[in-house]
């Protein structure tokens, strides 16, 4: 039988993401989540909420102001659905788009892109990706050198993460 959804705590550290997301890749059965993060005030964090072979689903939580550095997927396919708050989305040739509540981006492996959060309120996105962790190769993430950048490095612009206190998004 399926089992009830419940709140999956955030992936924090170098390793952390991929971890949850391998714990979770040899699934071959449907697979029930919770919407639900805690909201921040600084930082940004990522929650792996189901995987599988073929696809990895996750929670995005991005403080206002919160950004990224250009980057592309090596290997995945993925895309972003915002479910609150607003973002800048950048191509590398100067593109860029403001993206809203229920507004969407998908970005073929190979696309160079970053964002940042634009709304005063956090921006929370669905970002769901493809291949499964088993079926992508390192390096998973270039800069525009072809450099690997990892997710949460400083080249990233990572920050340290401050929950808000007892707020959350979703049920």
């Amino acid at each position: 039988m399926l089992e009830a959804p419940t709140f999956v705590k955030p992936a924090i550290g170098k390793n952390a993401i991929k971890e949850q997301e391998l714990a979770l890749a040899d699934n071959t059965k449907p697979k029930v989540f919770k919407l639900k993060a805690q909201l921040l005030d600084q930082g940004r964090t990522d929650t792996v909420l189901a995987a599988c072979e073929g696809m990895v689903v996750r929670i995005k939580v991005y403080a206002s102001g919160g950004e990224n550095e250009l980057h592309a997927h090596t290997c995945e396919d993925h895309t972003f659905m915002i479910l609150q708050g607003s973002g800048r989305f950048f191509g590398p040739n100067g593109e860029e788009i403001e993206l809203g509540q229920y507004d969407g981006i998908l970005l073929p492996r190979g696309s160079y892109y970053k964002f940042f959060a634009t709304s005063k309120e956090p921006l929370v996105m669905i970002r769901v990706g493809s291949p499964g962790p088993k079926g992508q190769k390192a390096p998973l993430r270039i800069d525009m050198a072809g450099k690997e950048m990892l997710g949460d490095s400083k080249e990233n612009k990572k920050e340290p993460v401050i929950f808000r206190e007892g707020a959350f998004f979703g049920g």
